[in-house]
């Protein structure tokens, strides 16, 4: 039987999201027929390291955030020849910090938008470009930390003095219209989801309290714009050198005219798998039962050695 080490909670701001993930994912393991060793890490690497000795076969990666999807973990990982689930060292890096991938999208012709980074006095001083526009963590996820500045607003200086998340922050244009989300299983993508927020935006709440979103699958939206959104996500987890799962989150704005102006925010390397999660639920969409995405990401890890 196959040994499964399954990595979640770790010690970043998305913690609770993890721990969560991770109990979903040991119950599907062991659905799916295999010996699962859960571990909580948290901050004593050593620890992480001594419960993975004697090596298992795989591990499952579910951790979420910093540590658990930059790339950091995944080293260790590679240090101790153990395959992992999810993308390499390279990918979760770049994946992870926002800056970087929107050069790696840039460069590989992919819709993105405007925005740059901005340090905290210039935002405490002057909007840094037209509002409204959206100041969020250039190495979070899970819409940790994610702020809109509207027109009228007057929090601006509030949330430069207040920002916990280092001295810049990438500031981009705010994209009017609908979320999309794409799931990219190898170089496959599953389908398109619309998610309807139960806030003004699909922030941390929305993605994980019950109730906080509605989630349309298939999207409802022309057919061309479909069938674009599954091409730049595919695109998108190619241009990062990602592997395994990940997920690709989109705005669609249709506000002025349809077809709208489709543009890419970000990959996720570490697609969350709650109760409540996107990915499986469009695995769901197309006959793959949760335990056996879980088995397949099993069988689809890999390491450098």
């Amino acid at each position: 039987m196959t040994r499964v080490a399954v990595l979640y909670g770790g010690i970043s701001a998305e913690r609770e999201v993890s721990l969560s993930s991770g109990e979903q994912v040991i119950v599907a393991l062991r659905e799916a027929g295999f010996d699962v060793l859960p571990i909580d890490v948290g901050a004593d690497l050593g620890a992480v390291i001594a419960a993975l000795t004697p090596k298992p076969d795989a591990v499952f990666n579910a951790l979420h955030g910093r540590f658990g999807e930059d790339g950091a973990i995944q080293g260790v990982l590679d240090w101790m020849g153990i395959p992992y689930t999810h993308s390499g060292v390279r990918a979760s890096a770049l994946a992870m910090d926002k800056v970087a991938a929107k050069a790696v999208f840039a460069a590989a012709g992919l819709p993105i938008a405007a925005g740059r980074l901005v340090e905290m006095p210039e935002l405490e001083a002057a909007d840094p470009m037209p509002r409204p526009y959206v100041v969020k963590p250039s190495n979070e996820g899970s819409s940790v930390g994610v702020q809109i500045v509207r027109q009228g607003d007057n929090r601006r200086v509030e949330i430069a003095r207040s920002w916990s998340y280092g001295n810049t922050a990438l500031v981009e244009e705010y994209i009017a219209g609908r979320e999309l989300t794409v799931g990219v299983m190898g170089e496959r993508a599953l389908a398109v989801t619309e998610i309807v927020a139960s806030h003004s935006f699909y922030d941390y709440e929305s993605k994980y309290a019950d109730g906080g979103s509605r989630h349309v699958i298939p999207a409802r939206i022309d057919a061309a714009t479909y069938d674009r959104a599954m091409q730049v996500a595919v695109a998108a987890h190619r241009a990062l050198g990602c592997r395994g799962a990940s997920r690709a989150d989109f705005r669609y704005d249709d506000t002025v005219e349809t077809p709208g102006r489709l543009v890419l925010l970000e990959v996720n390397t570490q697609p969350g798998l709650t109760p409540t999660s996107l990915l499986p639920e469009q695995a769901a969409h197309l006959g793959m039962s949760f335990p056996r995405l879980c088995a397949w990401m099993v069988e689809n890890a890999a390491c450098r050695a």
